[in-house]
This record gives C-alpha cells, structure tokens and sequence, in this order.
C-alpha cells in the first residue's frame, strides 16, 4: 500500500497504481507469487520488487441461456460457442486439481536402488548440512565474551570462569510451542535462563541442539537461521553469547540449550530456605499450558495466545535482581511441574510447608475459561498427581492451574513479609504487572498435605 507500506493486498481487493485493473482472477494469480516474494523481501528489510501486470486479459461470463459474453482487450463477442469455450477452459482447470500426483522425494543416486522413499539416515546423516550451517552462522554475525577460551568453530567450547565463582550450568530441550521459529528459539532461551535466574547466576554462554524437520536446503536453512536468531538474541539481551551447538534432522521442530553462568558460590540461590512466617511471591500469571493447548485446538481467542506468548517473552533477569536485593530467603522458576510441583519441591527441601491464597493467584486473563470448558494442557494429568500432597479445594478451577505446566513461567520466592508490599511494588515498576503475594511459609505440618489452599 502506498499510504501503509505493511499492508500487502492481491485481487479484486487491491486496487492496482497507477493503472486501475478490471477485477479479474488472472490477476490474483498472477499477483500471488508476486506477494509471496516481496512479503519475504519485507520481512528481511530488502528492497520490495515492482510487479508487471499484463495489458490485456480473456474474459467469458455465462448469460445463462447457453450463451457467453467473451471479451478480450477492445475485441468483444458472443455465442454458444462462447459458452462451450468456457466450459471447456473451466473443466480443463477444476481436472488440474482433482488428482494430485504424490509428493516426490529426491534421494542420493546410491540409495535409490535399494532405499525405501520414506527412509531417512540417521546418526551423522540427519546432520544438516555443512553449507548450510556455514551460511546461517556468518549470517549470525555471533559475539564472543570474556571467559571464552575457545567457541563456535571449534570441536568444543573452553571456558575461563572468572576468579572466585563457580560455574553454573542447566540444560532444557523442548518441542516448538509456536509455529515461528524466530518466538521459539527466543522463548526457549528465555525459559533455559530461567534456571540460572532462580540461582542468582549471571548468564554467560550457551550451546544449542536445534533439530528441524527434513525440507530442502533452502527451507531448512531460512529456519534454522531464524531459530538461531531467536537464540541469539535473547542470549544478547542477557549479556551472554553462543558458543557452539550441533544440528540435525527429526520429525518435528525442536531446540535444546545447554547454557552457562557464573556467580560466587556464596551468592547462589537455593529451593530450600524459606523460613516460617516469610511472604510467598509470585513474579507472572498462570496459564500458559492451558491457552497454548487452546491454541493448537483452535478454541482460544487470539489476544489471549499473544498475552501469552509476550509473557513467555519476557525475561525474569529483572525479577531476580529485585529478589536479590531483597534477600529472598528461597527462590526457583516455575516451569514445567506447574505452581503446584515446584512449590512442593521448595517446601521439602527447606523443610516447611505453604499456604496459599487461591483468590490471590495471578492468572493470564482467558485461561480460567478455557480450563472451564476442559481445555488443559497434556501435562496437566500427570502434574495432577501432586494433588496427594494437597489440603483444599483441589477440584476448583484457579486450584486446577496450579497443574498448568509453564513455558517460560516466572519465579516463585519466599521474602521476609514485612518487605513483601514493598517487592511487590519493585517487581511492578520492572515490568511484571502481575507480581503477586500469594500466600506464606508456615512450619511443616507433619503430614503428607505440604500445601494448604484457602
């Protein structure tokens, strides 16, 4: 569009500059490649390609008494023969796609004779291919860091850690949870830095798995270029840099991260430590499980998914810095096992118990709903089985969500209570609208029930 360059339009809705076009389908088929090309163009900020229509164009409409109307550029006619014209042009193009051939497969020339189509190498044949790999990492531009000895390019990464601190290392690995690579490999960085958040350990490197699905060479390095640049740019946001990784091809799309960080061991975070009396916070809303099954069920609205995709986005860096400061006596993020299993983690290891305010939960507005109506995530049973160490309405739907298994969730941490109002309001002021007290510490009870919902 002249007026708003992001709007792109083909057919009879676009109207054509500095020719108007008569409304005709040989232009929206024409137009369609066209499209295709100069979104991508926009996409990576390239210059748009100008697109070229014909002058004349064949046009044949039925007057419904076996006759047509045919016209083409100033030349116009009419007639059953019009019709019969028609028809046949008609039936000719409907024939093209009533049977569609199969989808070929193009395999090495030596395993032709032998090799099952459908058959795929494994082991160091699914890798991708060295090329490939090669375009997407000098397309990354990656950064290096102090600390690192040897990285990308070489058979494996050598770290200095700096004097004094320990090494802080955790792994996670995920299918994609969003169709575009870029949000997944963003995502699934953020959600492997979380870990080292919640040990109060500062980001430094990382290592990636990335597995992608077979397609051409083309396709599979457009994805992996844009799965890798979601990595690296949320390790940049955190100060941290890629190190090294492997690649290789399986059914469907999926990243692990192996990252690092470093902190003096004196200054590590533990599950353990909350003491009795102390306020329990809790940094972003629930839901994430429930709305993202929603989504793949096509039953959630859309300003619900981006609600909580922007909070698988956002970084708990900022959060942990505040529960520094503020001496959280316990702190872990909160991701797959849902509120409820991380919570009972904490509580055993430190040795006390929680009760929880379930009208204080924060929640991802829409998940509450979609839970209503039975729409949970596939690890919502199996997190359920934390239900035995639970005293209270268990069965209530915002008590169900503490089985909602979390992506990128954020941080939950026990702080001295009478600092708890104040944390609440640091935590809001660094962007997590949500942050929550949302219950307290109390001494272990003795008994199997570890949480008390009220």
């Amino acid at each position: 569009s002249p007026s708003h360059p992001e709007v792109f339009a083909t057919g009879d809705c676009a109207h054509f500059q500095p020719r108007p076009l008569p409304k005709s389908g040989v232009y929206a088929v024409r137009q369609g490649p066209a499209l295709a090309e100069n979104l991508r163009r926009a996409a990576l900020g390239k210059p748009l390609e100008a697109w070229q229509p014909q002058t004349k164009t064949l046009a044949l409409m039925s007057t419904g008494d076996g006759g047509a109307v045919v016209s083409y550029g100033g030349i116009a006619a009419s007639g059953k023969w019009a019709w019969a014209w028609k028809d046949w042009i008609d039936r000719r193009w409907m024939q093209r796609y009533q049977v569609l051939p199969p989808m070929q497969q193009v395999l090495p020339k030596a395993s032709k004779s032998d090799t099952p189509e459908i058959m795929r190498c494994g082991g160091c044949g699914a890798k991708v291919a060295s090329p490939v790999l090669k375009r997407v990492l000098e397309r990354l531009s990656l950064k290096t860091a102090d600390g690192v000895a040897m990285g990308a390019g070489d058979d494996a990464a050598v770290l200095t850690p700096p004097p004094g601190q320990a090494l802080v290392q955790t792994v996670d690995q995920f299918r994609a949870i969003v169709d575009d690579p870029y949000l997944f490999g963003e995502i699934a960085t953020i959600h492997a830095l979380s870990d080292l958040y919640a040990m109060g350990a500062a980001p430094h490197s990382a290592l990636v798995t990335a597995i992608l699905p077979h397609a051409g060479e083309a396709a599979t390095e457009r994805d992996l270029l844009q799965l890798l640049s979601g990595v690296a740019k949320a390790l940049d946001d955190a100060s941290a840099v890629l190190i090294g990784g492997h690649t290789g091809e399986g059914a469907e799309l999926s990243l692990g991260l192996s990252v690092n960080g470093f902190a003096p061991l004196d200054q590590l975070k533990r599950k353990g430590g909350a003491q009795p009396g102390d306020a329990l916070i809790l940094t972003k809303p629930l839901g994430v499980g429930a709305i993202m099954a929603g989504d793949m069920r096509g039953v959630a609205d859309a300003i619900v998914v981006e609600a909580a995709i922007a909070l698988m986005r956002q970084s708990s860096a900022k959060a942990a810095a505040v529960l520094a400061g503020a001496k959280a006596s316990a702190l872990t993020d909160v991701t797959g096992f849902g509120l409820a299993g991380h919570l009972i983690e904490m509580a055993d290891a430190g040795n006390v118990s929680f009760s929880l305010d379930l009208s204080a939960l924060p929640l991802i507005s829409g998940a509450e709903a979609l839970v209503t109506a039975g729409v949970e995530s596939t690890m919502a049973p199996a997190n359920a089985a934390f239900a035995e160490r639970i005293s209270g309405p268990v069965d209530d739907t915002r008590a169900r969500l503490l089985f909602d298994p979390q992506t990128s969730g954020g941080l939950a941490a026990t702080v001295p209570a009478d600092n708890a109002a104040d944390i609440i309001e640091r935590l809001k002021a660094a962007g997590y609208e949500d942050a929550a007290v949302i219950g307290e510490v109390r001494a272990a009870s003795g008994r199997d029930e570890t949480l008390t919902l009220g």
